[in-house]
């Protein structure tokens, strides 16, 4: 389903900093869950979008340095999407800017599925897609692989763009804890603030529930996003969290661009 966009060297640079930058063994707490949307890219057009930010985490301060997902159109229902974080992130012991340890996410590898477009009129939708892949233990001291997927339910209504995400995720673990599984549920909402796509209001809410002893997160985020052309989306994003286990704040500046590889 055509929504507006949200957020080949660039790729391999950022695959190269997460991959072969050095983790070094310390606990960290598990990543929050970020709602998706259901747009769709065209076959052979690819997206990849950047955030670098600062986060107040729910155990240490962290640099995020970035949080990327890059989207390949594959046909014109199916899309490959990589989503992976890299931080540098301080000692739990409160000191706000002393930071000594990476600290990488696992990295998600998925597939994009649109099932169902509906259209009542050319600003009017609803439409219907699953997202779903194996996650890999990017960082340090992480061990089997894991999987999530999410049923994804859209609506388009005039300037309105809401992308509801329900499902479920089995991660891989560091040694000698539980791995984690659970359920997971986010709201995405773009918001269109002119006739000509230029200005958009970003915002997220997204609940995580864990069956193993990992903690309760529930985060919301708002934003504002500025696209000079159809080909670049940047975005300027505040994050905060509502209960002990989600990060109490953070702010993160993004970037979009957009390429055809084919």
């Amino acid at each position: 389903m055509a929504f507006p966009p949200r957020p080949r060297r660039a790729l391999l640079v950022v695959l190269a900093t997460f991959f072969f930058i050095p983790a070094l063994a310390h606990a960290k707490r598990h990543p929050q869950f970020e709602p998706t949307d259901l747009e769709l890219e065209d076959p052979g057009t690819m997206e990849l979008d950047l955030q670098l930010g600062l986060v107040k985490g729910s155990d240490a301060h962290r640099v995020v340095l970035p949080d990327f997902e890059f989207d390949l159109g594959l046909l014109e229902n199916l899309e490959l999407d990589i989503d992976g974080t890299y931080s540098i992130a301080g000692q739990p012991d409160g000191t706000p800017l002393f930071l000594d340890h990476s600290a990488p996410d696992n990295l998600w590898v998925s597939a994009k599925i649109g099932l169902y477009d509906g259209r009542d009129d050319a600003k009017h939708a609803w439409a219907l897609g699953l997202q779903v892949g194996p996650k890999f233990p990017t960082g340090s001291d992480q061990h089997g692989v894991g999987v999530e997927g999410l049923a994804l339910i859209a609506r388009m209504d005039g300037r309105v763009h809401l992308v509801l995400g329900i499902g479920g995720l089995v991660d891989p673990h560091l040694t000698a804890t539980p791995r984690p599984w659970g359920f997971e549920t986010g709201l995405d909402l773009d918001l269109d603030l002119d006739d000509v796509d230029t200005w958009s209001l970003l915002g997220e809410v997204a609940f995580q529930g864990f069956g193993s002893p990992d903690p309760t997160q529930f985060n919301a985020t708002i934003g504002l996003q500025y696209s000079p052309s159809p080909k670049l989306d940047l975005s300027v994003v505040a994050e905060a969290g509502f209960v002990p286990g989600s990060d109490p704040y953070g702010i993160f500046f993004g970037i979009s661009p957009k390429a055809a590889l084919w």
